[in-house]
């Protein structure tokens, strides 16, 4: 790095920064493993995260666009604007409510901002039909990044849930 970069500033990172996805709802953060499915837990479809939800909203946890928003509103697929696969699916077996108790605030093709609603879902009736709600959101294509960090603990929309490096 030169003198004229110090005095103006810049960074000597050479490395990409590091890409982050949010919380897409308000609950507590799990490890993957803890999923009852296998899935998820035994990452078939990708690693990732999971959230028992506390809330009844799932938001875009990040800026991109909806690859498929599934009819019965059970789950999204979203292209990340930073390359991330995002899959977000709320609760277990789920497609089997064909839709009943969840509504869908976007469409396939829409871009998205992080933070956006996508989806409202009853949980309380979710779960009263007897179903577990704990939603894995799973980077499909990590096989494309050198680390998928995933954070537990509580979280809220918008709080960063994984962390991707190239």
């Amino acid at each position: 790095m030169g003198l004229f970069d110090k005095l103006l500033g810049k960074s000597t990172k050479t490395e990409e920064e590091d890409l982050v996805i949010y919380a897409p709802m308000e609950g507590e953060a799990v490890a993957i493993s803890q999923v009852n499915d296998p899935t998820f837990s035994e990452e078939i479809l990708g690693k990732g995260v999971a959230v028992r939800p506390t809330g009844t909203q799932v938001v875009a946890p990040c800026d991109g666009t909806v690859e498929m928003m599934f009819d019965t509103g059970h789950a999204v697929s979203l292209q990340a604007a930073n390359g991330a696969e995002v899959l977000i699916h709320v609760g277990l077996e789920t497609v089997n409510l064909k839709g009943t108790h969840y509504t869908v605030h976007a469409a396939n093709g829409d871009k998205v901002k992080k933070g956006q609603l996508l989806i409202t879902f009853d949980r309380e009736a979710i779960q009263a039909d007897g179903y577990d709600t704990i939603t894995p959101m799973v980077i499909c294509n990590s096989d494309n990044f050198s680390q998928v960090e995933a954070h537990t603990g509580p979280v809220k929309p918008g709080d960063p849930l994984v962390t991707l490096k190239k």
